[in-house]
């Protein structure tokens, strides 16, 4: 269990690097101390559930991504929610804007192979 611990607190503190948030700054949108970031961040204490989804929430990811560590990064929160709009759309709409997006994914990787 500390090797999980250890792994959200690691997470913790390269997501709120990456967003350039110290950890008072973190603590204030979390609504709490940030004795209580550090710790977390040094796995001397555990988050609440709670906790670590309002924490999850202030760096724009998922609570998935947050505890486990084999989520993928790129499913931030904006990625999870606009799948879960699309999943929303009728079989398809659903169609079209896959094939806008898979076009584009493509004319992209033509540009990187002979850029």
């Amino acid at each position: 269990m500390p090797a999980i611990v250890s792994k959200i607190g690691e997470r913790i503190a390269i997501l709120r690097r990456q967003k350039g948030y110290s950890q008072t700054e973190l603590a204030k949108a979390v609504g709490i101390s940030r004795e209580a970031i550090g710790k977390y961040e040094r796995a001397e204490a555990t988050a609440s559930v709670d906790t670590a989804k309002r924490i999850a929430d202030a760096l724009d990811v998922t609570l998935d991504y947050l505890v486990d560590e084999s989520a993928a990064p790129s499913f931030d929160k904006k990625t999870v929610e606009r799948m879960q709009q699309l999943q929303q759309l009728a079989d398809k709409d659903q169609e079209h804007v896959f094939a806008i997006i898979d076009a584009y994914v493509r004319d992209a990787r033509a540009r990187v192979a002979y850029g």
